[in-house]
């Protein structure tokens, strides 16, 4: 009979063979994917933003969010169809001014809801969204994924509502962009994107690089009051947020403990020559942590310094957070991850992580 160390030996090589194999699978089918994609649905505008000045931060309504309180879903919520695509329960639905939403249940309505706030209030573009308790919807039948979310008398429970806006050109899937590869790669406003992806602790920062497991990563067209066309570079998938990054099969969702728990390691160092080190682990690691330097970290604290406890509060309860130790969790380890990038910004490369000061 082998050794235990021998066998202990192969299952190792035969699981990490394994996931290389894996790897490239999806890596090969995402290449294939792009290079046979059709077109994309427009020509992309000349003008191209990642970022935008978002004022007054501290003034901010977190409760309503880029939406405000009166782009709230207004009921009567009538069935439109049900979505196949993506990893949770989906369907659109119209509401009673016409507009029409993309519902979707699952363990990241709430973590996506309010972290998409987070990335609002520092500026960055981000979807319209709203958490609601409960509802009906009518005509909502002969339903396959979402059959469990909607009762027989069409009331559903803690959901997102996420707006379809009217006349936005949307460029998914193998339209999207890399974090490697767009036109604002070595600016702060990218750099300040990846700090609000681990401040959230968000580890699913796949890209058109990984679309054949489903990109995060998007570019929307909008028509300017002035009549010019603007693309949008966004995230269009906040809710793997506000949990546990870990290696692949111990993350987690909308986990105010496992969140709390990480925020001593959310900044681990800042080197010598001002490059900040981080304790992030995503999808894409590297993409996330590399190049990020001191005066990147004091450009986005100018912005997300300014969000007060009681927003965050605000947002939490908006996003369906009910338990008062949860919210006060939250916002205690959140506030700690802001203060620490306010500590980097102030000190450079004398900063020391908490608890090693």
């Amino acid at each position: 009979m082998p050794k235990t160390t021998t066998i202990i030996s192969v299952a190792v090589f035969s699981l990490a063979v394994g996931t290389l194999c894996v790897y490239f699978y999806w890596w090969a089918v995402s290449f294939y994917k792009r290079k046979t994609a059709a077109p994309p649905p427009a020509p992309l505008a000349p003008r191209q933003t990642i970022w935008r000045d978002p004022g007054e931060v501290e003034k901010l309504d977190f409760a309503g969010g880029r939406g405000g309180h009166e782009g709230m879903p207004v009921p009567p919520f009538r069935f439109v169809e049900e979505h196949s695509a993506g990893s949770s329960p989906c369907m659109s639905v119209r509401d009673g001014r016409g507009r029409v939403w993309r519902i979707k249940w699952g363990d990241e309505v709430q973590s996506e809801t309010f972290s998409s706030r987070v990335a609002w209030a520092a500026g960055y573009h981000v979807e319209t969204n709203y958490y609601l308790a409960e509802g009906r919807i009518e005509g909502a039948k002969d339903l396959t994924r979402a059959k469990d979310c909607v009762g027989e008398d069409c009331r559903f429970r803690a959901a997102r509502f996420e707006l379809d806006e009217p006349g936005v050109v949307k460029m998914f899937d193998e339209h999207g962009w890399a974090w490697d590869d767009n036109p604002f790669v070595g600016t702060r406003e990218l750099a300040g994107l990846k700090i609000v992806f681990m401040l959230t602790s968000n580890w699913d920062n796949k890209d058109v690089r990984d679309v054949a497991r489903g990109s995060n990563t998007a570019i929307f067209q909008h028509r300017l009051p002035d009549g010019r066309l603007e693309a949008r570079y966004l995230i269009i998938d906040w809710g793997a947020s506000m949990g546990r990054w870990a290696p692949v099969g111990f993350r987690e969702k909308w986990d105010s403990e496992a969140y709390e728990a990480q925020t001593p390691e959310f900044i681990t160092g800042v080197t010598e020559d001002g490059t900040v080190e981080w304790g992030y682990l995503g999808q894409r690691t590297e993409d996330a942590t590399e190049g990020i330097r001191v005066e990147d970290v004091r450009w986005l604290y100018r912005y997300v310094g300014r969000i007060t406890d009681a927003q965050i509060r605000d947002g939490l309860r908006a996003s369906g957070a009910t338990d008062e130790e949860e919210i006060e969790r939250f916002t205690r380890a959140l506030r700690g991850r802001i203060d620490q990038l306010g500590r980097v910004a102030e000190l450079g490369a004398a900063y020391r992580p908490p608890g090693k000061e």
